[in-house]
Parts: structure tokens; sequence; C-alpha cells
């Protein structure tokens, strides 16, 4: 199922079981993807699955950034609220890719874009962001990818 229709069945779930901090996270990702749909209309560029899960993908680092932030300020409360956010977001994001499935990604798209040295690095990173958005942390994936490239 599309992450533009799971949205609508999570939040009426949420509802029903009048779960409001979750109700109120979903609401918040609605929110994003029509936020993020208004600023394409802009520049004449559809927004697909991939740009969907992007920001999801922000949207979880932002909260995880807060979260460690509060813990640092002693403002646990604050954190926790956080984290649950993380935890529902999370769910509507693919499974992430382990340490040795990102390896074999990138060794998979090293080979497919033919790269030699670090001036590939683009081709590789943009065959890895089709294939595994949401999947894998692409910060981390670049550092690998310039460590094989040399």
């Amino acid at each position: 199922m599309e992450l533009r229709e799971r949205i609508p069945l999570a939040m009426k779930e949420a509802l029903r079981a009048k779960d409001s901090a979750r109700l109120s996270t979903i609401r918040m990702i609605a929110a994003a993807f029509k936020d993020r749909e208004i600023a394409s209309r802009t520049t004449d560029a559809t927004v697909g699955e991939a740009d969907l899960l992007a920001l999801l993908g922000k949207m979880v680092k932002q909260r995880v950034e807060s979260a460690r932030v509060y813990t640092e300020g002693a403002r646990p409360e604050l954190a926790a609220k956080e984290l649950a956010e993380v935890a529902v977001i999370e769910e509507f994001l693919p499974r992430a890719l382990t340490g040795a499935e990102v390896a074999t990604a990138i060794d998979a798209a090293i080979a497919e874009a033919g790269a030699a040295s670090v001036k590939d690095m683009g081709k590789v990173m943009a065959l890895l962001k089709a294939r595994h958005t949401g999947q894998m942390d692409f910060g981390a994936a670049g550092g690998l990818i310039k460590a094989r490239l040399g």
C-alpha cells in the first residue's frame, strides 16, 4: 500500500483507539506531506514516494536530535515525547538495512555505476537514493563510498 493511502487509514485507527499522541503525530506527518505537495506546485515537480520517504527520514532525524538536546538539558519528559513521535514515524518507513546489507548495496551500486574514483560518488549516491530511500543513512553511506573508492 502506498504511503499516501496508509496515512489516512492510520489516522482513522488512532481516532478509533482514542490515542491522542499517535493521532497528533500522524496529523503532523499528513501536514508535512501537504506542505511538500504545495511547495512542489511552484516548481511543477511531482512529489513521489521517494520524496515522502526522504521527508519522513528527515523528520526522524530532527526528533532524535531534539530528544538528545532535551536529555542534555535535563528535560526527560520532552525527550520521551520526541522519541514517541520517532516510533510512530518509523512505522511508515521501510525496514532499515543492516550494516552488511548497506555494504552489499554500496558494492552493487559502485559496480553498476562503473565508479572508479571519488569523482563518481554522485552516480553511486543517485543509484542508492533511487533504490534505498528511507532504508539507510546516506550521510554514513557517503563515508563508506569514499572509503571504497579511495
